[in-house]
């Protein structure tokens, strides 16, 4: 395979969604991973007929190791030459004080932001260092401040920053960048996910100011990836011009 590969956890939404069709567009064959099989199905289709590219769904849960590296030992080996990583999946669950919160709500959070971005990390490194390629973690604000009812969800995006800096340091012998990419406001399934369907609550988040979009995370994306090899995009805070940080909002009345 001639082309580049890019390989995205969380693709079948949101930014790992708008990464695929970004690095599709411009001649990226496509590893798409995720848990909705319907999903990824019908992006395969899309971006394939689309943009002529070559995409692999890998349809597994990262919070499950078993079945991280029982997917991923399945590609086939022309598969295996990944150019660039973008750990993208992850979530907000739930919106309570810590002393409200709920267990499983925590444990999804760690195992899917934290653990999960280590199990397929360490899965995709060796591709990786046969390439020099490059790594790219989606973050968030949230990774470098704390608001309130936001506890365990920042704390398992201060160990995506934490995580991103340890990378960059550990695989600095086999060339590989590591770039962290960390969002603000934007209106993907996000805050319908953290608020659990609740669609009133979900649209509030966003009344009164624009919004990121998925498309701006994904056009930065792709831009860190194809930076000459001299150059390592390491760290992007990126908010929609109406957030200061994780905690200032100016928002029309």
């Amino acid at each position: 395979m001639l082309n580049p590969i890019v390989f995205i956890t969380g693709a079948t939404a949101g930014f790992g969604k708008a990464c695929a069709e970004k690095f599709a567009s411009n001649g990226y064959h496509v590893i798409i991973t995720g848990r909705r099989k319907e999903r990824l199905n019908e992006l395969q289709e899309e971006l394939e007929g689309r943009y002529a590219v070559e995409v692999l769904p890998l349809e597994f849960d990262v919070r499950d190791f078993h079945a991280c590296r029982k997917a991923i030992n399945s590609m086939p080996d022309d598969w295996k030459n990944v150019a660039v990583l973008i750990n993208n999946a992850g979530l907000a669950m739930g919106f309570s004080t810590i002393d409200e919160g709920d267990i499983s709500d925590w444990d999804t959070m760690i195992d899917t932001n934290v653990k999960g971005l280590l199990y397929v990390s360490k899965l995709v490194i060796p591709f990786l260092k046969d390439t020099k390629g490059q790594i790219i973690n989606i973050g968030s604000t949230a990774a470098k401040d704390v608001y309130p009812k936001g506890n365990v969800y920042c704390g398992t995006k201060h160990a995506v920053d934490a995580l991103s800096q340890a990378m960059r340091i550990d695989l600095l012998p086999y060339g590989i960048k590591v770039t962290a990419i960390h969002p603000g406001a934007a209106e993907t399934e996000f805050s319908v996910v953290r608020f659990k369907g609740d669609q009133d609550k979900a649209k509030h988040v966003y009344e009164g100011y624009e919004p990121l979009h998925a498309e701006d995370i994904a056009e930065t994306a792709y831009f860190c990836a194809t930076r000459p090899p001299h150059v390592c995009i390491n760290d992007l805070v990126i908010t929609p011009t109406a957030q200061a940080n994780a905690l200032h909002w100016y928002k029309q009345p």
